[in-house]
């Protein structure tokens, strides 16, 4: 079908409708990502009993996610500029499935070491498919918001991962929890196959520019190879990969695995409790996401609220580990520090708007890594730090730390703080516009 013939037999009732189910599809992915992100944290204890963890060592099995996940984000790009969302998530889908499934039947530290990797390789293709699907689907003067709602999404997994995953562990152990959550990605996996669509044309409308009364976007041009190339050589992307490192991968460090065993052993709230705290700075993180999407699309500009939200972090950090205590007072540093966190949102918007709307997904999925890479570092040397001056306390067959031991890593973290406030200065302002092209 024409440009022209698709125009004249639009429907944009029926658009939304098919635009929303792929888009409800592709986010119920991501929530489950995020809520295999974080889930670590809340059975930490679990683990370490199941199979006689060290810290660096549970430190590394959580961060095995992270390894796969950070090593695939330039293939996730690549898969999702070339084969398209449906595929991609379709497979991710499918790979974390199996990969749930057998490290919540694993019976040695190995068996459950390959499941979380599995898990990780899975999960790995999903945002950015997802992000990218959004650069088809929606208007570019509304990706801000959209992306700013899949991190909200998403964000509802990651708090399912804590206050109601504790609960949950209550009634059932936690390999049931990861068998049904691999049941549940193998049925996504073939949802995703069936309804999903990569563009609008694919689904018998046409492009979201041409609805607008502009060219449709020129396809990749030449070998997929020389794309990527083009774009890690695009220097003005390379900001939004240190700021991802800096803030985003030391939050994701602390909130998916040391947080909960720092108010336990510091502040002796048990688990449940200690969890309402991190789901506090999970909900906040999702706000911020939303608020500075919304907010910078309505504004025009993406750098300022990026430095602020950085400097923000940076206050929260403080807070945390000189001022915290159980309480009102508690929450809101873990709310900040969540909150101003969301502000790297704003990192993908950046990183699409300054390459050609057809290499997209690489260049989200270059500052991507960035965030993942910073926390598949962070996880296992925080715990390794924290060995170093490990006075051998021990309850019930955990490792109990103190004050000292905690700070040490901490100092870790404003050193990422530091990281991500000086990216902050070197992001390129886009005002909300596609500057490869000059929309």
């Amino acid at each position: 079908m024409t440009a022209l013939n698709s125009l004249k037999t639009f429907d944009p009732a029926h658009f939304v409708r098919v635009r929303w189910s792929i888009y409800a599809i592709l986010a119920a992915a991501y929530i489950l990502v995020f809520f295999q992100r974080i889930a670590p944290a809340v059975v930490s204890a679990d683990l370490m009993r199941a199979f006689g963890a060290t810290g660096a060592a549970l430190g590394s099995l959580a961060a095995m996610y992270y390894y796969i996940y950070t090593a695939m984000q330039i293939p996730a790009g690549v898969l999702a500029d070339t084969l398209g969302a449906r595929i991609s998530v379709t497979l991710g889908n499918a790979v974390s499935g199996i990969g749930s499934i057998v490290f919540g039947m694993a019976d040695t530290f190995l068996e459950a070491s390959v499941g979380r990797t599995l898990v990780g390789l899975g999960v790995s293709v999903v945002f950015v498919g997802l992000m990218k699907s959004n650069t088809l689907w929606f208007r570019d003067r509304d990706y801000g918001f959209i992306s700013g709602l899949t991190l909200l999404l998403g964000n509802v997994g990651a708090i399912s991962a804590a206050g109601p995953l504790a609960g949950m562990l209550t009634i059932w152990s936690w390999r049931t929890v990861f068998v049904a959550l691999g049941v549940i990605a193998l049925a996504l996996a073939a949802l995703s196959w069936i309804k999903v669509r990569n563009t609008p044309e694919e689904a018998g409308f046409p492009s979201i520019r041409e609805m607008e009364g502009k060219a449709r976007h020129e396809g990749r041009q030449q070998h997929w190879w020389h794309d990527l190339l083009g774009v890690l050589g695009t220097r003005r992307v390379w900001p939004g990969f240190w700021f991802n490192m800096g803030m985003t991968g030391s939050l994701l460090a602390f909130l998916g695995l040391w947080a909960i065993p720092f108010l336990r052993d510091l502040h002796g709230l048990e688990r449940s409790a200690a969890s309402v705290y991190t789901s506090i700075g999970l909900a906040g993180f999702a706000g911020g996401a939303l608020g500075c999407g919304w907010l910078s699309d309505r504004m025009g500009y993406r750098k300022p609220l990026l430095v602020a939200g950085a400097l923000l972090y940076g206050l929260a950090w403080l807070g945390t580990i000189y001022l915290w205590m159980p309480g009102v007072a508690g929450m809101a540093w873990f709310a900040l520090m969540g909150f101003s966190c969301g502000s790297f949102i704003l990192t993908y918007a950046g990183a699409k708007e300054i390459v050609v709307p057809a290499l997209s997904g690489m260049a989200i999925a270059l500052v991507n890594t960035g965030l993942f890479l910073g926390a598949a570092i962070l996880q296992p040397l925080f715990g390794w730090m924290m060995d170093l001056s490990w006075g051998g306390a021990m309850v019930n067959g955990v490792r109990v730390y103190n004050v000292a031991d905690y700070h040490t890593g901490f100092f870790l973290m404003l050193g990422c703080v530091v990281l991500a406030v000086v990216a902050s200065t070197f992001f390129h302002e886009t005002r909300c516009r596609n500057i490869a092209l000059g929309d």
